[in-house]
């Protein structure tokens, strides 16, 4: 990192951390109390604090990484200070441990960023700082810098884990990961997605091997076009069938090969992924939540994905595969017709936007859902293509994990979208600096609206005393 970088990182870094401080102390002015989900989170965090480590609420679902972290910080600090009595673990402290994994979210993603686009010569150190802050103030995830939930710390872990796998250090990156699944189980499907980075970059080097031997055939001329899928697939199967390659991906991975077995013996003793409350948790084959994904990127990556110039170029596509793009589409009425669920926490909860999409764009009409059909395959056609940058192996195995991860959640929340979001916004090459600007400018936007609504229009319902706020 270059002198002035450097400076110019500490600033932005600093900046964040100073307007995230004064956010905090607003809003922990307005909102002295536990909040949504904090009911259940910060009476866990206390009576850890309190040594009470085999008390469990059952109403949670997550694993105790945020409690035993929380801990491993405020017990230390507060002896440090001298602090006694109910400032120790009170719900204000206990936040501020999110505004700590926020601060380190914004280093993970500027290394990322750093890391992932090292090639990328044109990029100045102007651009990777500009973008930095952009995901840092991500509009989903820097809400509940301000809350106790397992999110920034999910992140933090996840990111930090992934940045290690990208420099080769796979035993720390599965250690890492270890503790991202301890925050929220799913974090799983991320470390299978460090393990993939490793698999997608062998199989691409043995591709271009193959692509070397077949050089009469010109099948690097049709990078992307729907028939190379089949070829590739037939490369896959034969890779994959041979033993010394196996041997060779195992003795790569096995870190994560290890984690993800642990993974599997806790869902045997557990009897599945969710601790405590599975009754609102099941897992079904909700096929939807990807649609719903690929909107919700292009609405937060609008300057990138909704563009003339793209909009021009899917209909061309569409001109040269009508036969594949009519199938697709057929493919995607079949699954809304049998697989979208509702389930009753978006009915029922008036607190979260999602209530709000749902009601006013969803339940307008039964066949809105599947006059939404060319507006999913538009997301999906702009959002592969600017992946399109990274390799065939890297998409294919980027998407078994996002299906892996969103698919199998039957409630609609945004939340859920914040990592693959993230991953798949940090591997897409640097936009120009009039887009980054605007995609900050807009973040920036979304957070005031957010934070004017959920500071100053409460608002109560008819059988509680109790303040209620609208939040994501």
């Amino acid at each position: 990192m270059e002198r002035a970088e450097a400076y110019s990182f500490s600033a932005a870094l600093s900046g964040v951390f100073l307007l995230s401080c004064l956010l905090f102390a607003a809003i922990n002015r307005r909102q002295r109390g536990p909040y949504m989900d904090e009911v259940f989170h910060v009476p866990q965090a206390q009576a850890y604090c309190q040594g009470r480590f085999l008390q469990w609420d059952p109403m949670i679902t997550t694993l105790p990484g945020l409690y035993l972290v929380s801990v491993g910080v405020v017990k230390p600090t507060a002896w440090l200070f001298g602090w006694t009595g109910s400032v120790v673990c009170s719900a204000g402290m206990l936040r501020f441990i999110n505004l700590l994994f926020t601060a380190g979210n914004f280093y993970l993603l500027y290394l990322l960023l750093l890391k992932i686009h090292q090639k990328s010569k044109a990029v100045s150190g102007f651009q990777r700082i500009l973008s930095t802050l952009t995901l840092a103030m991500f509009p989903t995830l820097y809400f509940f810098t301000f809350l106790y939930y397992t999110d920034p710390g999910s992140v933090f872990f996840t990111l930090f884990a992934y940045l290690m796998c990208l420099y080769g250090n796979h035993k720390t990156s599965a250690l890492l990961g270890f503790c991202g699944f301890m925050f929220r189980q799913t974090n799983i499907v991320w470390t299978v997605f460090c393990a993939g980075n490793v698999v997608a970059e062998k199989l691409n080097e043995a591709w271009k091997t193959e692509l070397q031997k077949k050089k009469d055939e010109k099948i690097s001329s049709r990078k992307g076009s729907f028939p190379d899928l089949f070829r590739i697939l037939q490369f896959l199967i034969k890779y994959l069938i041979l033993p010394k390659n196996l041997v060779t991906l195992a003795a790569l991975t096995w870190p994560y090969i290890i984690l993800v077995t642990v993974f599997f013996g806790f869902v045997f003793i557990n009897g599945g992924i969710v601790v405590g409350d599975r009754s609102s948790h099941e897992a079904s084959l909700h096929f939807p939540q990807l649609f719903y994904f690929l909107s919700f990127t292009v609405f937060f990556s609008f300057p990138h994905l909704l563009t003339p110039t793209k909009i021009r170029k899917f209909f061309l596509s569409l001109q040269k595969h009508p036969v594949w793009y009519s199938l697709i589409a057929v493919i995607s009425l079949f699954l809304i017709w049998k697989f979208t669920y509702v389930h009753k926490y978006l009915l029922a909860d008036n607190r979260h936007y999602t209530f709000y999409v749902w009601r006013k764009i969803f339940q307008r009409h039964e066949l809105v859902k599947y006059v939404l059909v060319p507006v999913y395959m538009f997301a999906g056609w702009s959002f592969v293509d600017t992946l399109k940058s990274k390799s065939i192996f890297w998409i294919l195995m980027y998407f078994a994990c996002l299906l892996a991860v969103t698919v199998p959640q039957k409630l609609l929340e945004f939340r859920y979208f914040i990592l693959p979001f993230l991953i798949y916004r940090l591997n897409i090459p640097f936009p120009s600096l009039y887009r980054q600007l605007l995609e900050l400018a807009f973040y920036i936007a979304v957070n005031a609206v957010t934070f004017y609504i959920f500071l100053n229009k409460t608002f109560r319902w008819p059988n509680s005393d109790e303040v209620q706020r609208f939040m994501w």
